[in-house]
């Protein structure tokens, strides 16, 4: 069977859940699913059988955790696990093709948590070898709720076998991942990168999915994967249920179908009978053709900027060329002035920002990698990476979280050969600039002809048009006058011929003469209305401002008037942004900001003149308030929130050594257990709710993850702890938290104990005996701050 073949022509089917059929044969909590592989062949191959005798296309390996982070402990090998696996996934086929299935590595990446992209990469890398040396079909990368973690993935995935690559991602009920992604950044990320189909996995039942699938069917142009749960989990006479029995499973996927979904299998609680359910329901049908529109998009790895749905202003101030200020922030490695930069400009109105650090003679590579990882981890602003040095635009958009602009390349066949492929490989947008080897053209037909030259060599390597912008270049009225009208009319003609969009830089136009303003704003609103798309300009210049803004109202972008009304209805005049600088800053603005570098100092000053339980109380859990209320709001995201804690950790530390200097008491609000349970590996969500709790003041002892119950039990009793937190990620996992519950409770009644995890809801949690359910990590700082005050 040729799956490329069959794509989005006739439906697929996956397998169903490996973990809920290994429950079924007696798996017990703490084992190693994936040493099955090896130590019970027979249950495996058995299991296999059963979803090829129930009728599924594709056969999933059971090496969900087959990675070196999780079989650390184990005493096979990664190769050894993926061998075994694809071996016997190969003896229960027919024609059925192996899937190496890839799950999460079990720990955040930077800068949320402590794992690199590149240690990260390398892990995936050596699985992917593995299956593919082994006799993989394709490489199932899923239920990834980090979107970096997923282009590690896939990079490791294409760089190191020519497989198919499906990837799915796991939502919850608010339509974004645990870190933040949206189905549509997800949509343009994983497609720019080349996957064969994407979609989602796991999370909730059909019927809670079915909204993010719609989302994801309206954006992408490849074949949707849809793996629900069988509803949702429920506990029936000690054991793990899910709520919907096969019926009314396939009855939901068949109507996901409807929907636009191509892809089809089950994920925690379906067996074969789910799956064959679900055949027989669509095996006279056909998927249907995608429709999506061809959207121009910049992505961070939690927002999306739509280019085609508004003027984009892209922010030029980070650029070293006569900012000596921002040079010595670049050189000194010390960046607090170019997030400063950054910040000013977002809170300006930038919908993008261009970000250029070249400065003859420093290590650009290693410095534009540094003010990314900066950048995205306070941010979620789409970035675009400008240089001249191709090396320096690869690495960069490699470590990029999202789908960037490359600015840029030329006309000059050296340019298109170097940068065109790096464009294609990582799926971002690129600048096309109208010049070549001649120089800067004069007229306009050259101009149109270098366009030209560049939308076409671009689709050699499959570039589609809407991911190309074209800067027909401006040049300075006070020295070549006749020329602006021939960049504007160039804008005109390409727009009419080309899919393209159009950006230019708003501010050399006016070089050389006097009231540049009042030039560069008529300039500006002269280059919209011939079709400029997104001016590349200085967002806090308020005569710019002013004119993309009243443009978009002319121009029926801003429907109902509603942004502008919004904005100017609060003054006489024009818009006028007023940034704080460094000295005027509050300790809650720095928190907010995450202005890490810049918490120490404040904190020691407030310390002059304030009480520490004061500052505490007034100033960073006020901070930290209003940071997680924007986060449940979902105006920030889990980058953003982890940013402020740090920030509030540093504070916190000065705080501690301010009274550990003055021989003063502990500032602790009381003690918390934290633990990932017996026989799972994950604790993402748990080392959260760590991260948040301790800068709220609370005192955490962390057991880490595959934690036994007499540990736990060992430890309430060494540290008098008054709250417990359990995490679980898998459902073979939760009978031992009802155990670990159970013990507590019969060791102190008066000890509060809350859970978390994908498995779990509010109804499940009661169930198992957990006075609470934590379903994120602010929800958990309302818990201990409850237990606490009434202890």
């Amino acid at each position: 069977m040729n799956v490329l073949k069959k794509l989005g022509k006739d439906f697929i089917f996956l397998d169903g859940s490996m973990g809920t059929m290994l429950q079924s044969y007696g798996m017990r909590a703490g084992e190693i699913p994936e040493e099955y592989n090896i130590k019970k062949p027979n249950t495996i191959l058995n299991i296999h059988k059963a979803y090829v005798n129930a009728g599924a296309d594709i056969i999933t390996t059971n090496t969900f955790g087959a990675n070196a982070y999780k079989l650390k402990d184990s005493i096979y090998s990664v190769d050894e696990i993926i061998n075994n696996a694809i071996m016997l996934a190969k003896k229960s086929v027919t024609h059925q093709l192996i899937a190496l299935d890839i799950g999460p590595l079990g720990q955040l990446l930077s800068p949320l948590g402590t794992l690199s992209f590149d240690d990260a990469y390398e892990m995936f890398k050596q699985q992917v070898i593995a299956g593919d040396n082994a006799g993989a079909d394709i490489i199932l990368i899923e239920t990834m709720s980090d979107l970096y973690e997923a282009k590690a993935a896939i990079l490791a995935a294409k760089e190191n076998s020519n497989l198919p690559i499906f990837c799915t991602m796991t939502f919850g009920e608010n339509m974004r991942t645990l870190t933040g992604t949206n189905p549509l950044t997800m949509v343009e990320v994983l497609d720019g990168l080349g996957v064969d189909a994407l979609g989602i996995n796991c999370s909730l039942g059909p019927k809670q999915i079915s909204s993010v699938v719609k989302e994801i069917v309206k954006y992408s142009n490849k074949p949707v994967i849809v793996q629900p749960n069988a509803g949702l989990p429920e506990l029936v006479n000690g054991e793990t249920r899910y709520s919907l029995d096969s019926c009314q499973y396939a009855q939901e996927l068949a109507d996901i179908a409807d929907i636009g979904g191509a892809i089809f299998g089950g994920c925690c609680g379906t067996k074969p009978e789910y799956i064959s359910k679900v055949i027989t329901l669509l095996k006279n049908k056909k998927p249907l053709k995608p429709s999506s529109s061809k959207l121009t998009t910049a992505t961070s790895s939690t927002k999306t900027v739509i280019v085609d749905e508004k003027i984009c202003i892209i922010g030029e101030r980070i650029n070293p060329t006569g900012k000596p200020r921002l040079k010595a922030s670049i050189n000194s490695n010390d960046y607090s002035y170019v997030i400063q930069e950054a910040i000013k400009q977002v809170d300006s109105g930038a919908d993008i920002l261009d970000i250029n650090i070249g400065i003859p003679g420093i290590d650009e590579i290693q410095k534009m990698k540094d003010v990314i990882f900066e950048l995205q981890s306070i941010i979620d602003t789409p970035l675009q990476i400008d240089s001249m040095k191709a090396k320096v635009i690869e690495t960069a958009v490699r470590y990029y979280n999202g789908k960037p602009i490359i600015n840029s390349v030329n006309g000059k066949q050296e340019s298109l050969d170097l940068i065109l492929p790096i464009a294609k490989k990582y799926g971002a947008l690129v600048v096309g600039l109208t010049l070549d080897e001649d120089g800067l053209p004069k007229t306009i037909n050259k101009r149109v002809e270098i366009a030209e030259k560049i939308i076409n060599e671009a689709k050699k390597y499959e570039i589609a048009e809407e991911n190309i912008l074209i800067d027909c270049l401006t040049l300075t009225a006070s020295s070549n006058q006749k020329a602006v009208l021939e960049t504007l009319n160039a804008i005109k003609i390409i727009k009419s011929k080309y899919n393209v969009k159009t950006t230019l830089g708003a501010s050399n136009v006016s070089f050389g003469l006097p009231n540049r303003n009042l030039i560069n704003s008529t300039f500006l609103a002269m280059a919209l209305s011939y079709g400029l798309d997104a001016p590349i300009t200085d967002p806090t210049v308020k005569f710019l401002k002013d004119t993309i803004m009243s443009y978009r109202v002319l121009a029926n972008i801003d429907h109902g008037c509603e942004d502008f009304i919004s904005i100017y209805s609060k003054s006489d005049s024009t818009l006028e942004v007023v940034t704080k600088n460094d000295e005027t800053l509050s300790l809650v603005d720095i928190i907010i900001k995450g202005l890490k570098d810049k918490a120490e100092d404040k904190t020691i000053e407030l310390l002059n003149t304030l009480e520490p339980m004061n500052i505490v109380n007034n100033h960073l859990i006020k901070a930290l308030d209003i940071v997680g209320d924007r986060y449940e709001n979902e105006t920030i995201f889990l980058p953003q929130l982890i940013r402020s804690a740090e920030t509030v950790k540093i504070a916190f530390d000065a705080i501690k050594n301010h009274l550990l200097e003055s021989g003063n008491m502990d500032i602790s609000k009381g003690t918390i257990i934290l633990a990932t349970v017996k026989g799972d590996v994950h604790d993402i969500g748990k080392n959260i709710v760590k991260i948040l709790l301790e800068n709220y003041g609370y005192k955490i002892i962390d057991l880490g993850k595959d934690v036994s119950k007499e540990k736990i039990i060992s430890s309430i009793t060494d540290e008098n702890a008054k709250l417990v937190g359990l995490s679980a990620l898998m459902t073979t996992t939760v009978p031992s938290m009802e155990e670990i519950i159970n013990a507590v409770r019969e060791l102190d009644d008066s000890i509060s104990i809350m859970v978390g995890g994908a498995v779990l809801t509010e109804i499940y949690a009661k169930k198992i005996g957990a006075h609470y359910y934590g379903k994120d990590a602010k929800e958990a700082v309302r818990i201990a701050d409850m237990v606490f005050e009434a202890k």
